[in-house]
């Protein structure tokens, strides 16, 4: 909050995953779960998929620390749409020049860039491919999946992949026909996931093509998720059923998807290219409720 008792914010989204951004730099911005629950309502609230904030960075080797909120006021290890957003948002308030810069979240470090062609490239780090880092309480080597009964919906083949935050990924036939929220709300209920996961929905085309529909926890089923793209796209190539470099369909648009890694040698970061759009800026009464 600034002493002005006003926030000031920007709307911004990323395939139509939206978000509240918020600069931390240069105003105080600590809400609790209630407060965020109302920016990110659609009714009463600006509304947002989640909540982003860029804070001073903590260390020296970073441009920026990086928050990330989802609707429900939980705290989020990673979000693949806000960070080509907060790029966008660091050129739109000239916070950097820089063509490259690299920011810290609770969990992770990126490289966020921008294309000389328009689009933002995110560079995430390696993906954590052991169950038990998800975490999970799956106690098993990694492996491209695993068989799990799900309460409802019986034996499911799950590939789980950490990339910042924890993703299951369901090869599917149609993902218009999926059981999205019914088996998203299930596996995110399971004891199996004590942080919860984000669930995605997987149909491949080709080997370089693939629709995709994500279940997120903390927000439900949005037009697109970054991170779930990056996740199912590894998860597509450790099945052998992708290329290292795909094009994922969401419902908002499309991600490129690069990854060189594989299950014995996962040690290479994944590349993500779209699209993210600046909507407003805006300035509302703070705190609030």
């Amino acid at each position: 909050m600034s002493a002005s008792g006003s926030l000031h914010f920007s709307k911004m989204h990323g395939l139509g995953n939206d978000f509240v951004v918020v600069d931390a730099t240069v105003q105080a911005f600590t809400p609790d779960a209630a407060q965020l629950q109302w920016l990110c309502d659609r009714h009463r609230g600006v509304g947002a998929d989640q909540v982003l904030v860029l804070d001073p960075p903590g260390q020296p080797d970073v441009d920026f620390d990086y928050r990330i909120y989802n609707a429900d006021g939980s705290p989020s290890g990673q979000c693949g749409n806000g960070a080509r957003c907060l790029m966008r948002f660091i050129e739109h308030r000239g916070l950097s020049d820089a063509h490259q810069v690299q920011v810290r979240t609770s969990d992770t470090t990126m490289r966020l860039r921008r294309c000389d062609d328009g689009p933002i490239c995110v560079e995430l780090a390696p993906p954590a491919l052991d169950p038990a880092a998800l975490p999970s309480q799956l106690r098993e080597p990694a492996a491209a999946e695993y068989r799990v009964e799900v309460p409802g919906h019986g034996v499911q083949q799950l590939g789980l992949v950490q990339v910042g935050n924890p993703h299951a990924v369901l090869l599917v036939d149609d993902v218009e026909q999926a059981p999205v929220e019914a088996l998203g709300r299930a596996l995110q209920a399971m004891p199996l996931f004590p942080a919860s996961v984000n669930v995605g929905f997987l149909q491949v085309l080709d080997r370089r093509h693939a629709r995709l529909r994500v279940y997120e926890r903390g927000a439900g089923e949005t037009l697109a998720c970054g991170s779930g793209a990056c996740a199912a796209a590894v998860s597509g190539m450790l099945r052998g059923v992708l290329d290292g470099e795909a094009t994922l369909h969401l419902r908002g648009g499309d991600l490129r998807i690069g990854w060189e890694g594989s299950l014995s040698s996962p040690n290479a970061p994944i590349a993500m290219t779209g699209a993210a759009t600046h909507v407003f800026d805006g300035c509302l009464t703070w705190p609030n409720p």
